[in-house]
């Protein structure tokens, strides 16, 4: 009796173990879930705070999605669907390019301003300046100065030479071939001539 009674005992014993042991186990299935689910939600969140700070390329965007497209076509739809679509499609992109100018505003305003280079102003009295090399004094009472200028390009930073052609007045015929003179600019002479004799600086030797 005693043996029946220990075998009879044995199962007894045994299945509520194994019925906490099964009890666990959805317990234990549970937690990992609701643990990632958490973790999704925290992600989710954490990623919703840094959007605007550490957002991808919108090329990223689209060569991603492009990747993860599996070639299912969309359900057909009729025109007012596809409008209603186009327009929460823009209206999607505009509430981004709003966000984007208002990031742009608030780093412009937070920068400090620096003051920009003010323009040149000429104003009527102050009539320009030239220095050049006379080319041809066959003229009477004109001369052709070649006026050389070398500037560098905004872009290539390269030294671009070009020159430029005036015809001045020159009343007395005291500028040569060679000379370097400085031409002022004056009222029209003539047809071609806009700019006057100032001074010889250098003789041509």
């Amino acid at each position: 009796m005693s043996d029946e009674e220990t075998t009879e005992e044995t199962p007894v014993e045994e299945t509520p173990v194994e019925e906490t042991a099964a009890e666990e186990t959805p317990v234990a299935e549970e937690t990992p879930a609701a643990e990632a689910a958490g973790s999704n939600d925290a992600a989710a969140e954490v990623a919703g705070d840094e959007e605007p700070a550490a957002k991808p390329h919108p090329k990223e965007i689209r060569r991603k999605a492009r990747s993860e497209h599996k070639g299912e076509v969309k359900p057909e739809r009729d025109a007012g669907a596809r409008a209603a679509e186009r327009a929460e499609e823009r209206a999607k992109k505009a509430a981004a390019r709003r966000r984007w100018r208002t990031r742009q505003k608030a780093k412009r305003a937070a920068a400090p301003s620096a003051e920009p280079t003010p323009a040149k102003t000429r104003e009527p009295g102050n009539p320009k300046l030239r220095q050049g090399i006379v080319v041809s004094d066959k003229g009477d009472k004109t001369i052709t100065v070649r006026v050389d200028v070398a500037r560098r390009h905004p872009k290539y930073e390269k030294i671009v030479r070009s020159s430029s052609t005036l015809h001045a007045h020159d009343e007395s015929n005291d500028a040569h071939i060679g000379d370097t003179v400085s031409v002022i600019e004056c009222r029209p002479m003539s047809r071609s001539k806009r700019w006057r004799l100032e001074q010889v600086l250098e003789r041509a030797k």
